[in-house]
């Protein structure tokens, strides 16, 4: 019987100790460290080493590949997708990049999901789509698609997971190869080689690892949804964040309706970009024209009021102030 042992590991950047610390020695956090149990490789053991890199060959192929000039990479294949949401697209600089990674973070309930299986059901349309419910089941994302308004007769490439196994998932990605995929959500994954509970630093580590090579590799444009502490900082290591192509917030409280749509990171296009929704009955409908809402419904001029031009990433806002 293999032995365990303790390590220590910060939720915020991800470093680990042999000792617990109060504060972390490298980012500075207080009360980050957590304690996690490992299971330790006796000398000479190598049976559990040889099954875990037996899985990680079954789950991600590797093939020989060579260094290539600027000149010599074909780019033809990079052409963005639409993602049926306008704002989406403006966010994401211009439309979806293959082969890309999307983290998506936000307080709960405040329509992650629904966003992204509205995105799900306008691609469907065009591609074979992935949906990975990690924390519902079918039934439940099908009575949620029903809200929305789905027309099932045409849902044929809309494919439904519930499953939080990471190898069971990369097997279908291989399966399947569908152009775009969600994973709902990172925190709900697991890896069984990783003697860890799911959420954990080096669960999402591993799966956030495991599931960016094969976006490179198998050009699949990954939504990941990702969970946010009380701080409103996304759930998990920071490496997540250095991890990922393009991070997300949707911000807004969740008992107004209107919701907003942040990049902090992008890889392929400008950070601070917005793209503003409302939430309805139907689900997310999006808002052409923001400065409506931020302008007084008047049609005389109030005295003691000023109009101001804001500038949002690339977006100009009119303000009344």
């Amino acid at each position: 019987m293999a032995k365990t042992k303790a390590r220590y590991v910060c939720t915020q950047c991800g470093s680990d100790f042999p000792q617990m610390y109060g504060r972390c020695p490298d980012c500075g956090s207080w009360g980050s460290v957590q304690e996690q149990v490992v299971e330790a490789i006796a000398a000479g053991n190598t049976n559990i080493l040889a099954s875990r890199l037996a899985r990680r060959k079954t789950s991600t192929p590797t093939t020989p590949r060579q260094a290539l000039t600027l000149a010599q990479i074909d780019d033809a294949h990079q052409t963005r997708l639409t993602s049926g949401y306008a704002e989406l697209d403006r966010v994401l600089g211009g439309g979806i990049v293959p082969g890309s990674l999307v983290l998506i973070g936000g307080e709960p309930g405040i329509g992650k999901s629904t966003l992204l299986l509205g995105v799900a059901q306008r691609l469907m349309l065009q591609y074979p789509t992935l949906y990975v419910c990690a924390e519902e089941s079918a039934q439940q994302v099908k009575l949620r698609s029903q809200r929305l308004g789905l027309n099932e007769s045409n849902s044929g490439n809309l494919y439904l997971m519930p499953e939080t196994d990471l190898e069971t998932i990369v097997q279908e990605l291989h399966s399947l190869r569908p152009p775009v995929a969600v994973i709902d959500s990172i925190q709900a994954l697991y890896f069984a080689s990783l003697n860890a509970a799911p959420g954990s630093v080096s669960q999402v580590r591993e799966c956030t690892s495991v599931l960016m090579r094969i976006a490179k590799r198998e050009n699949i444009t990954l939504f990941i949804v990702g969970h946010v502490t009380k701080e409103g900082a996304i759930a998990g290591p920071k490496v997540l964040e250095h991890l990922v192509d393009t991070v997300l917030y949707f911000e807004g409280d969740r008992f107004a309706t209107h919701r907003l749509l942040r990049s902090v990171k992008n890889r392929f296009g400008p950070t601070q970009e917005i793209g503003i929704f409302e939430m309805a009955e139907g689900g997310l409908l999006e808002v052409s024209n923001p400065s409506e809402l931020f302008l007084g419904n008047r049609d005389e001029p109030a005295p003691g009021t000023a109009t101001i031009v804001a500038c949002e990433g690339t977006r100009p806002l009119l303000v009344e102030l």
